[in-house]
């Protein structure tokens, strides 16, 4: 295991090192292309009609959207950086995640069946306080809670929020059951994994 996991760890650094070379690759080029965009570079500079025939058609579909949205296409390249360094972040973060949950699966197995136990407990109540992010996040932009991306965060957390909404009062407008969910859990948490411990 450690092997799989040093060798996991190197390719996870060496895409690391190639996607921060990307990001910044693209960062020249988007500069560049707002520039011919509004028209700070002569658009009859071979440049400018490089960048009109190469790169503005990869960033068409993200323009298509600005421009529905009621944004200027000027401003596509800069959407386009902020869309692929968001998703360099999240890919990076998702390999961690999935490198320390290997590394607790293999360390649970090592306890044997009361580590998987503790293992099976710790993901649930993340899944659950996942489901309260996404909740309230969503709430934020007025999102449907019968969007399908939604939907399961909805189910998840109505058993929890819904009786808690019939004791604890709103204040204002704001809704805090959410976050006396979030410490409920935590505490939840706590007392069942030091109940396992003892047993």
């Amino acid at each position: 295991m450690d092997t799989f996991l040093t060798g996991f760890d190197s390719a996870v650094y060496i895409l690391r090192i190639t996607l921060f070379v990307v990001v910044v690759v693209l960062a020249i080029v988007c500069l560049i292309d707002w520039l011919v965009r509004t028209r700070r570079i002569n658009p009859f500079n071979p440049v400018a009609r490089y960048m009109r025939s190469t790169v503005d058609p990869v960033m068409a579909p993200v323009e298509r959207r600005i421009v529905r949205a009621g944004g200027m296409p000027a401003s596509a390249p800069w959407w386009t950086l902020v869309l692929v360094v968001v998703g360099t972040l999240i890919l990076v973060s998702l390999l961690d995640f999935i490198r320390n949950q290997i590394f607790a699966i293999a360390m649970s197995s090592q306890a044997g069946v009361g580590g998987i136990v503790i293992m099976l407990v710790r993901w649930i109540f993340g899944i659950l306080r996942l489901a309260l992010i996404v909740r309230i996040v969503s709430s934020w932009f007025g999102m449907s809670q019968y969007s399908k991306w939604i939907r399961w965060s909805f189910k998840l957390t109505d058993p929890i929020l819904l009786p808690l909404r019939q004791v604890v009062p709103t204040i204002g407008v704001i809704d805090i059951t959410p976050i006396i969910a979030w410490f409920l859990l935590g505490i939840l948490q706590w007392v069942v994994l030091g109940l396992l411990r003892g047993a």
